[in-house]
């Protein structure tokens, strides 16, 4: 079992996105979910219909949410 450093909390990214060591590694996910933002980014470069992503995660995100993280991935280094 790995040891989470007791020295590392939850950030958030934007309003919809957090990191967090304990949940996914620390990996950016949506506040409240273990949803990868890179599996909901990678649907929509594959041309999945925002609403369609919506589904597939039976509504667990919404589409402000998704709007920020495609923001987000855009206006990073």
């Amino acid at each position: 079992m790995t040891k989470v450093r007791s020295d590392m909390a939850a950030q958030s990214i934007g309003r919809y996105i957090v990191t967090d060591p304990s949940i996914c590694h620390g990996k950016p996910t949506f506040r409240g979910t273990r949803i990868l933002v890179s599996d909901v980014l990678e649907q929509i470069a594959d041309g999945v219909d925002w609403e369609i992503v919506i589904q597939e995660w039976h509504g667990s995100i919404g589409k402000e949410a998704t709007a920020e993280a495609l923001q987000l991935a855009t206006s990073a280094p």
